[in-house]
Parts: structure tokens; C-alpha cells; sequence
């Protein structure tokens, strides 16, 4: 049963990625210029060394042909090759992949440990000094874009004089920053939606109370949505991530994708969205995972 239903997610996820894929290279061939844009605009470069640059970047293919190349060099693990950097995307791609996952993983986690003991705090503290405070932090938050964040980061960083870009804790602080409101609210709203369930009532009944009540017996029942949003919140952080990293100078994808969109540098640009779709169907994946294992409807439904 289980089986069934992983096979049926990864086929889900290999038809997103060859519909990604496929639209990507549209897009890209639909754009106007390409990596030899400023060659054409030397005097010097003879149409002759145009052509022959041309044949060995594969430009003049047809967009089948570049998909199908593209394909057969994915299946070799090296994802084409990368016009600026004359080397497998691969071998590009791997070490700022480690950058921009040490940056994810760490805001999630951190993101959620504050997150869950706080909403609880301000689902038990419902309409009180507690709650309204983090109601209010809660919409600061929500007002404030990533941009501004990420700004208000540099301009403490110079200030301060203490950080650099190889140092990972202001855009794992932005990033927290960012995350952190929406899994506030959802997490809270949770609590609040089952603490008046029957089974809520009958715990109070027994004497159940305090931190037993919320984390023993109603945060274990509001785990689904609460699982559902794990998958979101991956999703929210890897997008976000690639725009803080520009920002703040850290060596991960998203200053390479911008670099490869500049340098209109063809397979570098389309592994750097495929990547993305990755992360982003990964956390999606390991949603469904957690689903299936806290939530026996699913399983009955199989």
C-alpha cells in the first residue's frame, strides 16, 4: 500500500519536472538574445568564427534538438554544459546547492522551533496580553517584504561591523524572520480550531491542563495542517532564499541564476529552475510522506 502510494507521488513529480522542463526551454528559445549577444556586436568577430562558435555552443540546433541533448546529458549527470563556464552545469551547480540547503534547512528548523511553543503560548493565552502582542509582531512581519529585511540586515551588518558573506546568520535570520509569521498564524489557528473538539473538553474534564493539555493533546491533533504547511513553508524558504542571497552576497543558486540570465547562459539558467522545482516538489513529497504516516484516512483511502 505504501508502495503504491510513494510510486504514485514519484510520478507525479517526473511529470512536473518534464512539463518544468519542457516550458523552460520554450521560454528561454522564445527570448530574444542569446550567450553570443555581445560577440554579434564586435566588428572584429567575423561571421565565419560567428557561425563556427554558434555550431559549438549547439545555437544553431532546433529547440527538439537541444531538449533531446539536454536529456541525454542529464542521463550522464552532467545536465549540459554551461556556455560562460565551459563545464558540466553539474560540477557548477553542487557546490552552491550545499550553500542555498545549509541556508533552507537551517531557517526551517529554527523558523519552526520558535514557531510552534510560541503559537501554542498564544493559542493558550487566546485574546489575552500574550496573544495580542504576537498578533501584533505576527502583522509587522507579514508588512514587511524580504527586500526590506534583507536591507535592514546589510545595514545592521555595517554598522556593526561583525559579518560577512561567509557567515550564515543574517540571511538565516532574514529568512526567519520571513517564514516565521505565517507559521505563527497557521499554527496557532490550529490549536484554536480543535481546542473546542469534544475530545479537548473531555481531557479538561479529567484534569488535563497546562502544557499537557496544549502539547500533549492538542498540538498531536493539529498535526495534518500542521504537516501540510511543513511542505509550504520548504516551498516559501528555498523562493525566498534565492532573492536573499542576491541581496546579501551569499554563494548559493540564486546569484548564479541571476549571473546565467545575464550571461544568458542557456542550460545553466534551466538546471538553475529545475533545481528549484526540486526543492520545491521535495518539500511538497515529504509532506505527503508525513501525511500518510500521521493520518490514517489516507491509508484508508488507498
Amino acid at each position: 500500500m505504501f508502495r503504491r502510494y510513494l510510486l504514485r507521488r514519484l510520478v507525479h513529480v517526473i511529470v512536473l519536472f518534464a512539463g518544468i522542463s519542457a516550458f523552460s526551454f520554450v521560454l528561454l528559445e522564445l527570448a530574444p538574445g542569446d550567450f553570443l549577444g555581445e560577440a554579434k556586436l564586435n566588428p572584429q568577430m567575423s561571421p565565419a568564427t560567428l557561425a563556427a562558435l554558434r555550431e559549438q555552443y549547439g545555437l544553431n540546433k532546433s529547440l527538439g534538438q537541444k531538449y533531446l541533448s539536454w536529456i541525454g546529458s542529464a542521463a550522464r549527470g552532467e545536465f549540459g554544459i554551461s556556455f560562460a563556464y565551459n563545464l558540466p552545469v553539474s560540477k557548477i551547480l553542487r557546490p552552491r546547492v550545499s550553500k542555498t540547503l545549509q541556508l533552507t534547512l537551517s531557517s526551517l528548523l529554527l523558523s519552526w522551533f520558535i514557531a510552534v511553543p510560541l503559537g501554542v503560548w498564544s493559542a493558550a493565552a487566546h485574546n489575552g496580553f500574550v496573544d495580542r502582542a504576537v498578533g501584533v509582531a505576527i502583522s509587522a512581519l507579514l508588512a514587511t517584504p524580504d527586500v526590506v529585511l534583507a536591507c535592514l540586515a546589510l545595514l545592521m551588518a555595517v554598522r556593526l561591523r561583525a559579518f560577512h558573506s561567509a557567515n550564515p546568520v543574517l540571511p538565516v535570520a532574514v529568512l526567519t524572520l520571513g517564514a516565521l509569521p505565517i507559521l505563527l498564524r497557521h499554527v496557532r489557528a490550529a490549536l484554536l480550531d480543535v481546542a473546542n473538539q469534544p475530545f479537548a473538553q473531555v481531557a479538561r474534564a479529567n484534569g488535563i491542563s497546562g502544557a499537557g493539555l496544549w502539547f500533549g493533546c492538542l498540538l498531536p491533533a493539529a498535526v495534518n495542517p500542521l504537516t501540510s504547511l511543513f511542505g509550504l513553508s520548504v516551498a516559501g524558504l528555498i523562493s525566498s532564499s534565492l532573492l536573499v542571497e542576491v541581496l546579501l552576497g551569499w554563494p548559493g543558486v540564486g546569484p548564479l541564476f541571476v549571473e546565467a540570465i545575464a550571461a544568458r547562459d542557456f542550460y545553466l539558467v534551466v538546471d538553475s529552475v529545475m533545481l528549484s522545482a526540486l526543492f520545491l516538489s521535495g518539500g511538497t513529497f515529504l509532506a505527503d510522506i508525513l501525511l500518510y504516516v500521521f493520518d490514517p484516512r489516507i491509508r484508508m483511502e488507498l
